[in-house]
């Protein structure tokens, strides 16, 4: 990454992420902003007018302290140079062809006060000598910046006998007051942002509180259960007044959930009917299906001849029509299992549980290996054994009717070693695994993996999906991993009861028979 972007990220890292704090720190910079321009321009306005005035002292000064110095016995009898109405630090310098002849501060000590001596020279490097003798003769000011002084104001004008005279005052007195004025106006100004920033988090804090609202009843619809069932979706945002960016931002949301609420209450009416007319269904063709079988196994037993090609049509009618059967007690099983009836609440030991379903498993499928990984001391749950079986007995089945000969089936129970007590089982195959790209499809409804749909496994493609909906209701979960060599189906099963919401069966419903199912589905 280069040194841009490096900087460019650590920029947005740094930005504040909240409207809120976007919007403080918005004010305060602009607040900012606004005082350093402010302090800027008085500053700067200061220093002009205090250096303007230092110049009209030059003007007022003249060039008598630089004439003093060298025409000493014309104006004082003792010699010395006249400090007389010169300010303190007054400096003063005599050219002639260009040279420094003579040069002095005014100290302003008691002697000079009574018209003393001032005679306080000032020693001149070379360089300082050139830079006076640089300046300009045209009675202008300007700043000059000796080795031995302190930055000066300083003007040069001529003299009555082809001399120069340099006058010149210190800036210090100026420095100073420009410095104190911009530490006032630091001061001040810091405890400006600091009150405007208070003051305006408040306020910036007042009047997002509409804008919250609207986002806490956002949040409140996103928590709610809304992929099935009845969904009440009651929830509004109090503001939505259209003269206001946020009323009209709540108006919106509110219109939106009102559309939601319609959609979730048409859904759920179409889901209604659909399991209605499953279970209807379902309940009607067990009856006409077992008349079939039943009359298929009679004709079958005739004593009489019966030729080959009505034997075999026979045949096949018996073995459709109990598949048939099994798909039939599938979809009322996944009927009444949607429709929210309760499943029995007995303690269930899935230990023994796994020993019979994995004993079946071997009696049907003798051709593969059959493993059992349980722990030493029993594990219980609560919940519907009957049902609870019909999860053990799919997943084995699903093993057994959907991997080669001499595949090693697994069927595993981890003790409750999570935080809230879950139990894991876990059966798994080193088959040839899932088709790419089916993932957790394989619980949907009649989902297989071969294109073709072939019905030579005897799949009905809903075992899996009863395992899903058989662990739902039991408020656990199911999975699947799948690779070359390893498909894995964990089921996560809380030891508890669980009752958030009562889905399945009601205790002392007849048993259905488990069908095998696809890995697919």
């Amino acid at each position: 990454m280069s040194i841009a972007a490096t900087c460019a990220a650590v920029a947005r890292r740094a930005l504040p992420r909240t409207l809120r704090a976007r919007l403080i720190a918005g004010l305060l910079v602009l607040l900012a902003a606004t005082c350093t321009g402010v302090g800027v321009a008085t500053t700067t306005a200061l220093e002009r007018f205090l250096v303007a005035r230092l110049d009209q002292q030059l003007v007022d000064a003249g060039g008598r302290y630089a004439a003093s110095l060298e025409h000493r016995s014309d104006i004082r009898p003792d010699g010395g140079s006249d400090t007389r109405a010169q300010a303190t630090g007054t400096f003063g310098a005599r050219l002639a062809g260009g040279r420094v002849t003579r040069c002095g501060v005014v100290d302003g000590d008691a002697d000079d006060l009574r018209g003393g001596n001032a005679d306080d020279t000032v020693a001149l490097t070379a360089r300082d000598r050139a830079t006076l003798a640089a300046l300009p003769v045209d009675g202008r000011a300007r700043t000059v910046r000796l080795s031995a002084l302190q930055p000066y104001r300083m003007r040069a004008v001529p003299g009555q006998d082809g001399d120069v005279l340099v006058t010149g005052l210190p800036l210090e007195p100026v420095e100073q007051t420009v410095h104190r004025q911009a530490a006032i106006e630091a001061v001040v100004f810091c405890v400006a942002l600091v009150a405007a920033g208070s003051a305006g988090a408040v306020w910036v804090r007042l009047s997002l509180r509409p804008l919250r609202r609207v986002a806490d009843t956002a949040q409140r619809v996103s928590e709610l259960p809304l992929a099935s069932g009845r969904v009440a979706l009651s929830e509004r945002a109090p503001d939505a007044d259209p003269r206001t960016e946020v009323g009209r931002v709540g108006a919106a949301l509110n219109r939106m959930l009102g559309h939601v609420e319609d959609s979730l209450g048409q859904r759920h009416a179409v889901e209604e009917r659909l399991r209605a007319f499953a279970a209807d269904a379902s309940h009607e063709l067990r009856t006409p299906v077992a008349t079939v079988r039943g009359h298929a196994e009679l004709a079958l037993r005739h004593p009489g001849p019966v030729p080959a090609d009505i034997s075999h049509a026979l045949e096949r009618i018996q073995s459709e029509s109990q598949r048939m059967g099994a798909i039939v007690e599938d979809l009322l099983l996944l009927a009444r299992l949607d429709a929210g009836r309760p499943l029995a609440r007995d303690q269930v030991d899935l230990t023994l549980l796994a020993v019979d379903c994995a004993a079946d498993a071997r009696a049907a499928g003798p051709g593969r290996r059959w493993r059992l990984e349980l722990p030493e001391e029993p594990v219980t749950v609560v919940g519907d054994e009957h049902r609870l079986r019909q999860v053990v007995g799919n997943l084995l089945a699903n093993a057994r009717a959907h991997t080669p000969e001499g595949t090693t089936v697994t069927l595993r129970i981890d003790p409750p070693a999570l935080p809230d007590g879950t139990v894991v089982l876990t059966a798994a195959d080193d088959g040839p695994g899932l088709p790419p790209g089916l993932g957790d499809a394989v619980f949907d409804r009649f989902v297989r993996g071969d294109r073709a749909r072939s019905r030579t496994t005897g799949s009905t493609g809903l075992g899996l999906a009863i395992v899903r909906a058989v662990v739902t209701a039991h408020g656990g979960s199911v999975a699947v991993e799948s690779r070359p060599g390893r498909t894995a189906f964990r089921v996560l099963l809380p030891r508890g009861p669980h009752r958030p919401e009562p889905c399945g069966l009601t205790p002392g419903s007849e048993p259905m028979a488990a069908a095998e199912s696809h890995p697919n589905g």
